[in-house]
């Protein structure tokens, strides 16, 4: 039996008949019938057996407008076998070997730690990295999943039971909980909290390269043991990153995989600034690996409307008036492009300014962030430049404002402007390392022009959330 949730972006237009939502953004338009599945799915009524009512539920699930859920799960822990890398600190599996007793086996790999770690099934004799260390696990492994868990983190009570139930759909090859962090006393611990790079927030979601999430962190991951034997598992030769590149893989193999946040792990932070900069920068200096290996468009710091780029240039620029025509202009043209989808022309106008306010968002993140060790200091320069800065970083004070962290809004912004400029001088030490520049390339290849599909259409694109991480 399967239940859907509504994604809190998902809403229905046009006497029901049209759906708008998702991730990235998506316009359906249903048949009569489909309006009237939608409308029962939406009040709790499970999805029937028909074929149908099947296929219509995958779509929506793959546009991310809906979540399944199933009250009938049949798989167990012993379904399950743990995997933990560990690299000294071998007293961290104290908090965690405990709370795994219900599964069928742990198995943990010292990668190199300079004392032996106890409890250990192998050991590399030098530290080969985390991707190692983990392919050396799952090998082992003879149960339908592997669930990876780093040494650090801390499952909370039923975790298993919500990922499980997802690999009901056999689709479905990989689900990951939601990774909050320790809270503690001090300014970082309380700035991880609300901005750690594992925690990809309270929403579950359909993960693809583009989508609201784009990857999910290997700190607490459960795969299909069979998914991992078909790609082979972890890329050794990529250091950071390595989790990125086996979700994207694992999709672009056709699999399914769900990010379900009502299972939550904990994970012990960095405690210090220093430590937890330069894993910031760590993990700016995947993106270039990344994107030879999937492209220069899955790892552009920025993806939006050319259109829109224009809009938000003249405003930096000083011409606001030029801003206000382009910006008003290209949304003017949105109505007339979804009328095939019979999407009200009110509707259409507001996904259009919608759409170009959260550009200004994408934006201002990539021109602090991947762009931010060359532009930042150029912009300094010149009186317009800095005011251009102080639009870019106020989107700090703004979520300040909004979430209220135990934190002053001056150490948030700090904290804030810091991590944005660890993570790209990051980026930029991977570029010029492998020589790639894509991670500082942005995508404007969607403009207002380009017609839509018959059932729907993407007209707001964006990738900040990847940034998070990569």
């Amino acid at each position: 039996m399967t239940v859907l949730r509504l994604d809190p972006s998902t809403k229905a237009v046009a006497g029901g008949r049209v759906l708008v939502g998702g991730s990235p953004l998506r316009i359906i338009k249903l048949s009569a019938t489909g309006a009237r599945l939608f409308a029962q799915w939406a009040s709790g009524t499970p999805v029937g057996d028909k074929l149908h009512q099947r296929r219509l539920a995958e779509k929506l699930t793959l546009a991310g407008m809906v979540h399944p859920t199933y009250p009938e799960a049949k798989l167990t822990p012993q379904d399950v076998t743990v995997v933990v890398p560990v690299r000294d600190h071998a007293d961290r599996l104290a908090g965690l070997l405990p709370r795994l007793a219900d599964v069928r086996e742990t198995l943990v790999v010292d990668d190199g730690s300079a004392a032996p770690v106890p409890h250990a099934v192998d050991r590399h004799p030098v530290a080969r990295g985390p991707a190692a260390a983990r392919n050396t696990g799952w090998r082992k492994v003879t149960t339908e999943l592997v669930a990876f868990l780093d040494a650090d983190t801390r499952p909370e009570p039923g975790w298993l039971g919500p990922l499980l139930a997802q690999f009901e759909d056999p689709a479905v090859v990989a689900v990951a909980p939601r990774v909050r962090s320790a809270p503690g006393d001090g300014t970082l611990s309380r700035y991880e909290r609300l901005r750690s790079s594992l925690d990809m927030g309270a929403t579950p979601a359909q993960v693809r390269p583009r989508g609201r999430i784009t990857y999910l962190p290997t700190a607490a991951l459960v795969v299909r043991t069979s998914a991992l034997q078909a790609i082979h598992g972890f890329d050794e030769d990529l250091r950071f990153g390595e989790d990125v590149d086996l979700i994207w893989r694992l999709v672009d193999a056709g699999g399914s995989v769900r990010y379900e946040p009502e299972s939550e792990v904990v994970h012990e932070p960095r405690t210090t600034w220093r430590a937890w900069l330069k894993q910031r920068h760590d993990y700016g200096t995947s993106a270039a690996p990344l994107a030879k290996r999937h492209g220069r468009q899955a790892l552009a710091p920025v993806r939006v409307s050319g259109w829109t780029a224009l809009a938000w240039l003249a405003l930096a620029a000083g011409r606001p008036k030029t801003a206000v025509a382009i910006a008003f202009g290209t949304a003017a043209l949105l109505p007339r492009k979804l009328k095939p989808l019979d999407v009200p022309a009110k509707e259409a106008l507001g996904i259009a300014l919608r759409g170009h306010v959260a550009a200004g968002r994408f934006l201002a993140d990539a021109l602090t962030g991947a762009w931010g060790p060359a532009a930042v200091p150029l912009l300094a320069l010149s009186r317009r430049g800095r005011r251009v800065l102080v639009l870019a970083y106020a989107r700090h004070l703004a979520d300040w404002a909004r979430t209220r962290p135990e934190i002053d809004p001056l150490r948030w912004l700090l904290a804030r402007a810091a991590d944005d400029f660890a993570y790209g001088t990051g980026v930029w030490r991977g570029c010029l390392r492998e020589e790639e520049p894509g991670p500082l390339i942005p995508d404007l290849s969607n403009w207002p022009t380009r017609r839509p599909p018959p059932s729907s259409t993407e007209p707001l694109r964006g990738t900040a959330s990847i940034r998070k991480r990569l």
